[in-house]
């Protein structure tokens, strides 16, 4: 709204030059222009668009009074018809002065110009409050857009402060486990859970979860080297990780409570050995990360997966919906007897 003077102006001199050339339009055609006649019109112009200007404040204290349409429409035909009398008693005595007019016309010849004077008014406010209708729509949406914006980030945080302790929790459970069976083995697991919460403290202090797959592949390595200290044999890790994919960026406990969630219903349950798959890979055709988290543990059928599925693989899923939107996807897929996998999409960054 900053050149809206300058954009009424240029209209204006627009419209009285065009208004001066139809004027003229008969001498035009007989090659003569009078300069000081298309002068005369034009200064004519200046007063109605001074007083039509000052629809636009009138608009603004309108919309800020939250005036009810009906009381609107009434005030905008009052100031129409005081605007067409006034416009048209002044234009009389400027013809009447500079171009000695006679008021001897037929009545027709006042009321088109009164009608037409009437319809500027009205044109002149349409377009005003238009654009201050477009304007407030502007802010509006801006502001729900931060609102929105504060809402994910809220989300996220919210979201992240979950992982946290249910990592802690879990992890801290499995230590206490293994503190019963082997104390030197409880020992080192405890230096390999202080780098892991090394890892979660930097991420936190930095105020930006955002991380390299590398970290969070070490990360998860760290974890899985604690867990096979109480699932000893019983753990078999296949890394499949693409060297072009470890530069990538994601949020920080992506993959570790994916890999937690195999532990804990594909390995705790059973004595027999088990293998676990963490896969990445990238799609440049399609600019996307894709990371896969594969066991070969019972599995389970459609209907159980809500019920199985726990906080972790939950928090994730509404985590990278409101990151990335429709441009990741996450899909479990899992039969009776034919383990579970999670499949990860991501757009690079």
């Amino acid at each position: 709204m900053r050149h809206l003077w300058r954009i009424y102006s240029i209209g204006w001199i627009a419209y009285s030059i065009l208004i001066s050339v139809i004027l003229q339009l008969s001498d035009l055609t007989k090659g003569k222009f009078d300069l000081t006649y298309a002068t005369q019109s034009l200064v004519s112009q200046i007063p109605a668009a001074l007083i039509l200007y000052c629809i636009w404040p009138l608009a603004g204290w309108l919309e800020r009074r939250q005036t009810p349409t009906w009381k609107l429409i009434l005030i905008h035909i009052s100031s129409a018809l005081a605007f067409a009398i006034s416009w048209h008693l002044f234009s009389f005595v400027l013809m009447a002065k500079i171009f000695d007019f006679s008021a001897n016309r037929p009545l027709s010849w006042y009321v088109w110009p009164f009608m037409y004077s009437m319809l500027l008014y009205g044109v002149i406010a349409g377009i005003f409050h238009g654009l201050r209708a477009s304007e407030a729509k502007r802010v509006q949406a801006l502001a729900a857009s931060h609102a929105q914006a504060l809402l994910v980030t809220a989300e996220l945080s919210a979201l992240r402060n979950k992982l946290n302790p249910h990592f802690l929790f879990n992890t801290l459970h499995s230590i206490i486990a293994l503190v019963r069976k082997d104390a030197n083995a409880a020992e080192t697991a405890l230096f390999r859970f202080s780098d892991m919460l090394r890892y979660i403290l930097q991420t936190e202090k930095s105020g930006n979860d955002r991380v390299t797959l590398e970290n969070e592949i070490d990360f998860v390595r760290d974890y899985l080297d604690l867990e096979a200290l109480r699932l000893g044999h019983r753990l078999q890790v296949h890394w499949k990780i693409a060297p072009e994919s470890l530069s990538c960026c994601l949020p920080a406990l992506s993959i570790q409570p994916l890999v937690e969630n195999s532990i804990k219903h594909a390995f705790n349950p059973r004595s027999q050995p088990g293998n676990l798959t963490i896969q990445t890979s990238v799609d440049e055709h399609k600019n996307q990360l894709e990371i896969l988290i594969k066991d070969d543990g019972p599995g389970c059928n459609l209907h159980q997966l809500g019920q199985i599925d726990g906080l972790g693989i939950r928090t994730i899923e509404r985590r990278l919906q409101l990151e990335y939107g429709a441009k990741s996807s996450f899909q479990i897929e899992s039969q009776l007897g034919q383990g579970y996998a999670v499949q990860i999409r991501l757009p690079l960054t």
